[in-house]
């Protein structure tokens, strides 16, 4: 079989010995590219021991006879995982568990199939070849067959195409303040970060984005951040990606990762952007995982970048850090550069749902049983205890004043007043628009409103005073590595040392309408506005279209 190292080969290695079977049939068993033999096998549905009776197991238990002729004492009797904190198959103190669902095992009996089975893979019969298997010699002269050979890539379909990045020239502007930006690439914190880019440089000086691994997308969806930042010409901000793991957790741990939905509204759509991710400007800047050939050319990690950003800071100069997802990132900073508090300024936190006298209840609605606890403080309560409880400058926008601004209503209203919009304004008011859409259609995307909220963050940390905000000032503490019914809560404690600003109301109308002009304001627009409008670009040539950039990015 292919090694470790080439897994990404198993599916083509498994179509090479299926089409070699197809061509030469299995009456001799003779395959080019693996050796065969016949096994008599199951899939594994329970675990040791077998036949015992834990109600896990719907085959058996309650049953006079079990379903489908199984066999008591058999392979399929046994205990079923019920999910992945299934506390019978963890081990205390071990990264593996002892469940074996889903297994192939070979076993003898009724239960069996009998099945003809690739158990190796033929190697080379050219022995000086630098490829020690057969079907990788063929996978290559195949690939490189005229016949049926692709008719276009991205260079020939489009005849001018050219990688460009985009670079303000700010020699002659004031610098504002210094922001990172953490995001876990929910739909709204995309929406966050075109807004930060849309304020004036003399206001904000957006100098990173570092990207939450654990957070509401999967890691090589920081492509959708590139072309973000290259749509607003902005391809000089870095982009770093942090830990794919809670703080404290193994590498191959879940923790509470599992709460984000893989379906509808969860993974499959974020990853895409809800399929709008198709329609920005394709940056030459993609993600890369490790590249030993090319590390230049690898994704830079999150605390990478904050070093870097932090060389750069001029005398007396500090950061402000906007963090939109799991505090993983801020985390994993505090803890490796011990200084790193002596150029933070302040830090915005969106999320949290503070525990008090009041009844509303979280937005983890996965978890029924943690009726309390806030998506992003839930996803690594550890970190979010490390740095809200820690000596940070901290501000905290909680659920329950995000709740206050998360009208689909009250947004839209705003944009479209505007008689003119900008490339960036239509497309945050079709990702918007299609979120209500999708809430007001299907049961699935009932929580869609969740991620208007999360825009508060930039703009409060923009606007301040001008939003008319009520911030008071509490001691907390948070509940951390304990229970998933509990972990993530933040609880309101007088004996606490530590006291975080909270914002808990603001003039919603005047939170509307700077969002909304900001977006529609023509000025720091977006350079490329749309995938079709750089295909266009990509057909004709670009001497004219590079001086009309230039001018614009003055």
């Amino acid at each position: 079989m292919p090694t470790r190292q080439g897994y990404y080969m198993w599916d083509s290695f498994a179509a090479g010995v299926a089409l070699s079977g197809m061509r030469h049939g299995e009456a001799g068993g003779v395959n080019e590219f693996a050796e065969l033999e016949y096994m008599n096998i199951t899939v594994v549905t329970s675990n040791e021991p077998y036949g015992a009776r834990d109600g896990s197991n719907p085959f058996f238990d309650g049953r006079a006879t079990p379903k489908f002729g199984l066999q008591e004492g058999g392979v399929h009797s046994g205990h079923v995982q019920t999910g992945i904190r299934d506390a019978f198959c963890l081990v205390p103190g071990g990264n593996r568990g002892r469940c074996e669902d889903g297994y192939t095992k070979e076993v003898s009996g009724p239960e069996a199939v009998r099945v003809h089975v690739a158990t190796r893979a033929k190697p080379n019969a050219d022995k000086s070849s630098p490829l020690n298997r057969e079907f990788f010699k063929s996978f290559l002269e195949v690939l490189n067959l005229p016949e049926n050979a692709g008719r276009f890539n991205i260079s020939t379909q489009f005849p001018h195409y050219r990688e460009i990045l985009y670079k303000p020239d700010f020699r002659n502007v004031s610098r504002g303040k210094a922001v990172i930006f953490d995001m876990d690439m929910s739909p709204g914190d995309f929406v966050s970060l075109i807004y930060l880019l849309k304020e004036p440089r003399e206001v904000i000086d957006l100098k990173a984005v570092l990207v939450s691994g654990n957070g509401w997308a999967n890691i090589a969806s920081i492509d959708i951040v590139y072309d973000v930042l290259h749509m607003m010409g902005r391809d000089d901000v870095p982009v770093g990606l942090g830990n794919t793991t809670s703080l404290g957790n193994p590498t191959l741990g879940c923790k509470n990762f599992y709460a984000i939905p893989h379906g509808s509204g969860g993974f499959i759509d974020s990853d895409t952007l809800y399929g709008l991710a198709r329609s920005l400007p394709r940056s030459p800047r993609r993600y890369m995982s490790e590249n030993l050939d090319h590390p230049e050319r690898q994704q830079p990690h999150a605390y990478d970048v904050w070093q870097s950003i932090r060389k750069q800071l001029g005398p007396g100069e500090k950061i402000t850090v906007l963090t939109s997802g799991p505090l993983t990132n801020l985390a994993n900073i505090s803890l490796s550069d011990i200084d790193a508090s002596s150029v933070i300024e302040r830090v915005y936190v969106v999320g949290g749902h503070i525990r008090d006298s009041g009844h509303d209840k979280g937005n983890v609605f996965t978890v029924p049983s943690n009726r309390y606890a806030e998506f992003n403080m839930f996803l690594d309560p550890l970190a979010a205890k490390t740095i809200l409880e820690s000596s940070l400058n901290i501000t905290l926008i909680p659920l329950t004043v995000q709740r206050k601004v998360a009208s689909f209503e009250g947004i839209l209203a705003a944009l479209e007043q505007h008689t003119q919009h900008t490339p960036e304004s239509r497309f945050v008011h079709g990702l918007i628009s299609l979120l209500q859409k999708l809430q007001r259609k299907q049961k699935l995307y009932d929580h869609m409103d969740i991620f208007l909220g999360e825009v508060l963050g930039a703009v409060y940390m923009v606007q301040g005073s001008n939003l008319e905000p009520s911030v008071k000032v509490k001691p907390v503490s948070i509940v951390a590595n304990t229970t998933e019914s509990t972990d993530g809560q933040i609880l309101s404690r007088r004996k606490s040392a530590n006291q975080l600003k909270i914002l808990y109301n603001l003039n919603n109308g005047v939170f509307y309408n700077h969002l909304a002009n900001s977006l529609a304001n023509d000025k720091q627009s977006a350079v490329v506005g749309s995938f079709e409008e750089q295909k266009a670009i990509w057909s004709r040539p670009q001497k004219q279209f590079m001086t009309n950039i230039a001018k614009d990015m003055k």
